[in-house]
């Protein structure tokens, strides 16, 4: 396996930034250090003005394999992630078919296997009659993240809404609870309340359909239910300010019990946003008013929200210009998160080291990810580096989603990702992949 001396770089890792050199041998991160030397042949990379960063892990994609891979495929969207400086993915059971049993999770552990050039792992799906095949997980809480609960959903049996059920899979699962939270019974009033008054609903009535009232009381119920068990439970995509009275800054984040994920696009568009990108902006829970974003940012920053994620969901151009009622909700995201934040960095919303922590370092903790997520020697080799000088401008001809689009098509990024190493192998450099490496199965120290 080829090896690697990083020169001259800027390391930003644990709250500091050092200058110096890192050794990458046999997958791993073998020496950091002012200056490295060996009689090795390795091959240099002068990081010189540019910022090296533990790879970020993105706990929520929908990579659509098996069953949709008209809208994406593993390989399709791992590529993407791997540009993008995403070296290890959590990927969602809402697949056809659902991930409901242990043979069908092992199936999609294979296909990651020979075809995802990041890191992967994927969540164990629930419906409300698959209980006994997801506490299976508890015998394998090393190799599989968690177990993925639809709260609200209109997607079929992934809906969990048996109380009996919710209050079995809190009370046995030993493996971290991952919930979408929305309230199924005031989606549905709300909808019908403004079909009432409306005869053509529209982008813009999303956030008022699935409002800040539905995510607040989905979430409240599943912190009574986590809270009555001691479970480990993590609230995905947290989109209102209502909910950030859940959650404490007070203790550190490997002694949560409850933990909270924010999602680029709810740091990134408002309601406001709906005028101009129609359902391009259309996932649940909905993109919402301006003052939920103001007040989601100051989540982030003062630790009540644990970590950055995309809950990245292609669809194809044409699902996403159906009307609004039957146009698909989820966008595409994963090989832009990165960027997105250093543009927020550059804005002075955000610090990098603080990038660093809420999409390497807390993943790595809040799912206790083994010997990623950091740049420490003895460690993987998940490695990004960045130039945070080098534009770049999102445009069809550089989208390698599947879907070929997304919605901040024309938008200009200040920094680049210009290498992205996975297990020690430069699978993305300056534009050009070596896929002769497959990403790894993810390992967990619980």
């Amino acid at each position: 396996m080829k090896q690697y001396i990083i020169k001259d770089t800027c390391i930003v890792n644990e709250g500091k930034r050092i200058y110096g050199d890192v050794l990458v041998k046999n997958g791993r991160i073998e020496r950091i250090a002012d200056s490295v030397t060996t009689k090795e042949n390795c091959e240099e990379i002068i990081g010189k003005d540019q910022f090296l960063i533990p790879g970020a892990i993105d706990d929520q994609v929908h990579f659509r394999e098996p069953g949709l891979t008209h809208k994406a495929n593993i390989y399709t969207e791992a590529r993407a992630a791997v540009a993008g400086g995403v070296t290890s993915f959590m990927e969602m059971p809402n697949t056809q078919p659902p991930a409901f049993t242990h043979a069908l999770l092992e199936d999609k552990y294979e296909i990651g296997r020979k075809t995802s050039l990041a890191n992967y792992s994927f969540f164990m799906g629930t419906s409300n009659d698959n209980i006994e095949e997801v506490l299976k997980t508890n015998k394998r809480k090393n190799d599989i993240c968690g177990v993925k609960i639809f709260m609200g959903s209109s997607t079929g049996n992934l809906l969990v809404d048996n109380s009996l059920t919710l209050d079995k899979i809190f009370a046995g699962s030993e493996l971290l609870i991952a919930t979408h939270c929305e309230d199924e019974a005031i989606i549905k009033a709300n909808l019908q309340q403004l079909k009432a008054t409306k005869s053509t609903l529209e982008p813009a009535d999303h956030p008022i359909i699935r409002n800040e009232e539905g995510c607040f009381e989905s979430s409240f119920r599943a912190i009574q239910f986590a809270k009555k068990h001691n479970s480990r439970l993590h609230i995905l995509h947290i989109s209102t300010e209502k909910e950030l009275q859940l959650f404490t800054n007070m203790i550190p984040l490997e002694d949560k019990r409850i933990t909270a994920e924010v999602c680029v696009h709810h740091l990134h568009f408002t309601s406001d946003d709906y005028a101009r990108l129609g359902n391009q902006i259309k996932c649940n829970p909905a993109i919402k008013a301006p003052f939920n974003r103001e007040a989601l940012w100051k989540g982030l920053l003062d630790d009540r929200l644990d970590v950055i994620a995309t809950d990245h969901a292609p669809h194809t151009w044409a699902e996403k210009q159906e009307d609004y009622e039957h146009a698909h909700a989820g966008l595409p995201l994963v090989q832009h998160s990165i960027q997105l934040m250093l543009h927020y960095v550059k804005q002075g919303n955000i610090s990098l080291e603080k990038v660093v922590e809420k999409m390497s370092h807390a993943v790595a903790k809040c799912f206790q990810i083994k010997e990623r997520g950091f740049i420490r020697e003895g460690y993987h080799a998940d490695l990004v580096l960045v130039d945070m000088n080098k534009g770049n401008t999102v445009s069809k001809e550089n989208i390698l989603y599947k879907c070929g689009w997304s919605p901040l098509e024309g938008f200009h990024f200040p920094a680049s990702i210009t290498h992205t190493f996975v297990n020690g192998h430069l699978v993305y450099g300056n534009g050009v992949f070596d896929e002769s490496q497959m990403g790894a199965r993810l390992q967990f120290d619980r």
